[in-house]
């Protein structure tokens, strides 16, 4: 079964993978390795046009939607 999983607020949509890509290029960016990457969880609030992140249990940070 392929799932998809879209979040649509104010005139906008983003799916979980742009969401996830978005986050793991701020932990490549940082100097990281992306297959270095085991664990992604992800908070989105739509209500403060922000998404939420914690790469392998201590990389954290946010980013605009």
């Amino acid at each position: 079964m392929k799932e998809t999983f879209v979040i649509q607020f104010a005139g906008k949509e983003m799916t979980q993978e742009e969401l996830s890509e978005k986050a793991v290029q701020i932990w490549k960016d940082a100097g990281n390795k992306a297959s270095d990457a085991k664990k992604l969880e992800l908070y989105v609030q739509p209500e403060t046009n922000k998404a939420y992140y914690v790469i392998n249990d201590d990389f954290k940070g946010d980013f605009d939607l």
